[in-house]
């Protein structure tokens, strides 16, 4: 969302952005991702949307999660790019790893690498994933192979664990990551690491805005942090 505000407010484009809730505390007191957008003019419409909403010649429609046919080209560029990298530092054999909300980076990485791309669920199930990834792409020989985390964590829930290991990675990498996404791509991989063989890519979700919003919420709900 907030990327795309800042695309539109480039090319002078109206950008209106449909939720069906906004939390009140971030209505109140806007931070993150929701004021960053705000501040480069979105419009949000709290309703769902609906597919039979007629919308202009000129509008650009895209669903959530980016999940459509157009993503396809920009995440080819992200495959050569890390094809190239991988050729410059000399490493044999990468495996791939990323969390996925629709999967749609996950997939057309696979479609577009010679490496084997892993991703995780973390809005819904496998089966949700699997889903996502048959619109996309109904071949399954381009689909990415799915790991599940031992436990079943509900996305945007916050989780005590995933602030830890969140803090622990920031810790040992001097890496900040996301704290939505992440937390769950790193737990998946630590408990399947011994599936890899060769080196890894973890791809970083980005989404840091995000934190500034995610970090007040685990303090008002473990004040101990």
């Amino acid at each position: 969302m907030y990327s795309l505000s800042v695309l539109t407010r480039m090319r002078g484009w109206q950008f209106d952005y449909f939720v069906d809730h906004i939390p009140e505390y971030l209505r109140v007191h806007p931070q993150g991702n929701y004021l960053g957008a705000l501040q480069n003019g979105t419009i949000f419409h709290e309703s769902k949307w609906d597919d039979s909403m007629s919308i202009p010649d000129d509008t650009l429609l895209i669903h959530e999660g980016g999940r459509q046919q157009e993503a396809e080209e920009g995440i080819r560029l992200l495959a050569n790019e890390i094809e190239e990298w991988r050729r410059q530092k000399g490493i044999e054999k990468l495996s791939i790893f990323l969390p996925a909300g629709t999967g749609t980076t996950a997939l057309y990485l696979q479609k577009h690498s010679n490496c084997r791309v892993y991703t995780t669920p973390c809005v819904g199930d496998a089966d949700y994933l699997k889903a996502q990834f048959g619109m996309l792409g109904p071949d399954p020989s381009f689909h990415p192979t799915i790991l599940t985390p031992n436990k079943k964590y509900h996305f945007g829930k916050l989780y005590k664990e995933h602030y830890d290991l969140w803090q622990k990675l920031k810790g040992e990498t001097r890496i900040e990551f996301d704290l939505l996404y992440d937390p769950i791509g790193w737990r998946t991989l630590l408990e399947h690491s011994k599936l890899f063989d060769g080196e890894i890519l973890y791809i970083h979700q980005g989404g840091l805005l995000g934190n500034e919003s995610m970090i007040p919420r685990y303090q008002r709900k473990y004040p101990n942090l």
